[in-house]
């Protein structure tokens, strides 16, 4: 293990005190009575029981690779190093990755193959790992994290999630995660519980919105304007007001920080089985987008407008 500099990720300093191996064993054992997420269904994974997520214990991975289509201080110039991680502990109507996050298509690689994937990523000049929906792998990627430090691994984490969380999972990844990019999804449980099979959606999310927020504070850039710690903040708006964007928005100035990047998205298309709800078979319309727009500019948030 080399040593480490003050600007470097903080997860290396819990390597070389053995912190980030203690946190590593006390998320070994927690897919026994699985309780990673929110739902907390407590499947014993290590015994090779599936929980809602559907994941084993070991970790399946859809894809690795550069990816250069996310928000401009974490592709960059070099692009993120994008960790598709395969099962969801979601399961959203519209989802647009539904044969990764539902069906499960990828392959078992363990913890020393997703650090060899960490380490290639770094070998190709990535700026970032991005573990995307990580949640029910928390366990295997903080054993990959020790191994691929090892091997000298030193760029900066990036967790991308749907932002159903449960804190004391969070917790966990204090020190470790640099930077958090979760989705704001609803505000309305009964909408999350309809489109995304998700129970008590808002209270998990808000909560952990919060503690990210806690963990990283707001986006810090290198001279180049690559994110190196911090929180974006990403929502996607749904037809006819269904995400509840107003809410959403009103929540993260009053409660997380009028300081917190917002990805206000626009990208939304029928997927999966959007053609079952009449009302979410349609693409978000320019009308229905600028109100929010206008909104997200009176809150003075930093980030992107991304219009149809």
């Amino acid at each position: 293990m080399r040593a480490t500099t003050l600007n470097e990720p903080s997860y290396l300093f819990l390597a070389q005190s053995g912190e980030l191996a203690r946190r590593a064993e006390l998320a070994r054992r927690r897919p026994e009575r699985c309780d990673l997420c929110p739902r907390g269904c407590a499947a014993n994974r290590l015994m090779g029981e599936r929980g809602f997520c559907g994941a084993p214990a070991e970790v399946v991975v859809a894809s690795h690779n550069r990816h250069d289509g996310e928000e401009p201080p974490i592709s960059g110039t070099r692009g993120s190093g994008t960790i598709f991680l395969s099962h969801c502990t979601m399961r959203c109507v519209f989802c647009q990755n539904f044969p990764i996050s539902q069906k499960g298509v990828g392959r078992q690689v363990g913890a020393v193959g997703l650090a060899e994937m960490m380490l290639d990523l770094q070998r190709r000049g990535c700026h970032n790992v991005n573990f995307v929906t990580p949640t029910h792998f928390v366990h295997e990627i903080l054993a990959a994290l020790v191994l691929a430090v090892e091997g000298g691994f030193g760029l900066p984490l990036l967790w991308n999630t749907s932002g159903y969380e449960s804190v004391e999972t969070l917790k966990l990844l204090d020190g470790i995660v640099d930077i958090y990019l979760p989705d704001i999804k609803y505000a309305d449980n009964k909408m999350a519980a309809k489109y995304s099979s998700a129970i008590n959606y808002v209270e998990a999310n808000r909560a952990a919105l919060r503690e990210m927020w806690r963990q990283v504070g707001p986006l810090v850039l290198d001279d180049d304007g690559i994110a190196q710690r911090g929180m974006i903040v990403r929502h996607l708006v749904l037809p006819r007001g269904i995400a509840g964007t107003p809410d959403c928005l009103d929540f993260l100035a009053r409660e997380v920080s009028p300081r917190v990047h917002l990805s206000l998205m626009s990208q939304y298309f029928p997927a999966n089985r959007a053609e079952e709800f009449p009302e979410i078979n349609s693409q978000v319309t320019r009308r229905e987008y600028k109100p929010l727009a206008s909104l997200a500019r009176k809150l003075d948030f930093p980030g992107w407008l991304q219009p149809p």
